[in-house]
């Protein structure tokens, strides 16, 4: 499974994606995202399971929809 991570070196700063990883589950994932990304100090980091991303608005998408209308 592929995870995103994302991270922040502060309490008040935006988080904001750093990579990705390959892990088979959420545990793993955790592990592997601290040892790959720990050059920096983060504040907080969290990891998402790419295919649990929810598509709110695509400009390609709409583009191409009113192409064919």
């Amino acid at each position: 499974m592929v995870y995103e991570v994302f991270a922040r070196k502060s309490r008040g700063e935006s988080l904001r994606h750093i990579g990705n990883l390959n892990a088979p589950d959420d545990e793993l994932a955790r592990v592997y995202s601290f040892n790959t990304y720990d050059e920096e100090k983060w504040f907080d980091m969290y990891i998402v399971p790419r295919d649990r991303f929810l598509e709110v608005f695509n400009r390609l998408d709409a583009a191409e929809a009113v192409e064919q209308a």
